[in-house]
């Protein structure tokens, strides 16, 4: 199991996804109010546009040059401690403003805007604004933080309490399947079992990751330990492809789907059912589908409840890169009511980070 530590995921939160290009636009909203905020400011000169414009200019250079080394050295920062890595980041946004300042500074003069004599008065006004506008961020994102570890622990008792729910229900029906088997095929319930264990063994990692190939496999294990149960009741497509890209997701995000599908979907029905797995590749993303019919009378209850807690686990790992929806298609003609969830998760190297 590609699992990685609590520890490790906490650290990574640290540091944001500067490299994506969702992170990029809102540092250069908050930018752009900041010159816009500096340019109110009172001062002799009355023209606003002008100093907007240089406002803005300076700012967004600061600003652009700071995210884009944040991104470059994320790999090594993520190696410090929280007061070291804010140390770092603090003093490479007053390098960064120094370098702009002094470049700014420089062309003012050579168009008469700035005296030579205001240098330093010009980069200590830049250097306490800077000073100030990186302690305050850090604060903030300090309190981001602090709300998303305690989110995360919320979820993961949360996912604690489901599995004590659905895990007897799942050992009780699956023990009659194995002890069924052993009067009829005992190589048939000898791997039944070792599928059982495979489930259980991925069950005490549910707070973990897992590679793609390994979700799939578990998923497949969970099903034909159904398939012993139902018998021809229970009947699977899967189109997958032969090729798998290199991609990561919460442990046990595809058998809670599954698991739904069975007991919503096939076995409420006389005849059973047809549950299809389908998965689809693009450039940027992973799209898995998995549809199972909607009988006439459905089971008692419904599946909201592992719905919304595999959208909780993914927000928490991809942030909004990833999505889980569903959809009900009514009957028509010969085609029969279908209810069809789709997962989509980003490849590797390209997950978010917590929002």
């Amino acid at each position: 199991m590609a699992a990685q530590p609590a520890s490790s995921l906490q650290f990574e939160q640290l540091l944001p996804a500067f490299c994506q290009g969702r992170i990029v636009i809102r540092v250069l909203v908050l930018a752009q109010a900041l010159a816009i905020l500096l340019a109110l400011a009172p001062t002799l000169d009355q023209d606003f546009w002008a100093r907007l414009g240089l406002m803005s200019l300076f700012v967004h250079w600061v600003a652009l040059l700071t995210v884009a080394l944040l991104c470059q050295f994320k790999k090594p920062l993520l190696h410090l401690k929280p007061r070291q890595l804010s140390a770092v980041a603090l003093l490479l946004l007053l390098l960064i403003t120094w370098l702009v300042s002094t470049a700014a500074f420089g062309l003012l003069s050579h168009h008469g805007w700035q005296s030579r004599a205001d240098y330093f008065a010009f980069l200590l006004q830049t250097m306490l604004i800077a000073l100030l506008v990186g302690g305050m961020g850090i604060q903030l994102f300090a309190l981001y933080i602090e709300h998303s570890w305690r989110l995360q622990a919320q979820s993961r008792s949360e996912l604690d309490a489901l599995q004590a729910r659905i895990q007897p229900h799942f050992l009780f029906n699956s023990l009659n399947t194995v002890a069924e088997l052993t009067q009829q095929d005992p190589a048939a319930a000898e791997t039944a079992l070792l599928d059982l264990a495979s489930l259980f063994r991925a069950a005490l990692n549910a707070g973990a990751v897992a590679e793609l190939t390994e979700e799939l496999a578990l998923a497949k294990r969970y099903l034909a330990l159904e398939q012993w149960r139902l018998g021809d009741r229970l009947r699977l497509q899967w189109q997958v492809p032969d090729e798998l890209p290199k991609a990561q997701l919460p442990c046990l995000t595809l058998q809670p789907l599954l698991e739904n599908a069975v007991h919503h979907g096939v076995e409420p029905c006389p005849q059973g059912g047809l549950i299809r797995v389908e998965l689809q590749l693009s450039a940027t993303s992973i799209t898995i589908m998995i549809s199972n019919p909607i009988p006439n009378a459905p089971a008692q209850g419904g599946n909201g409840i592992a719905l919304e807690n595999i959208r909780r686990r993914l927000e928490l790992q991809f942030g909004d890169a990833a999505r889980l929806s569903t959809h009900r298609r009514a009957q028509s003609g010969d085609e029969p009511a279908e209810f069809r969830v789709k997962l989509v998760i980003p490849q590797a190297g390209r997950s978010g980070s917590l929002r």
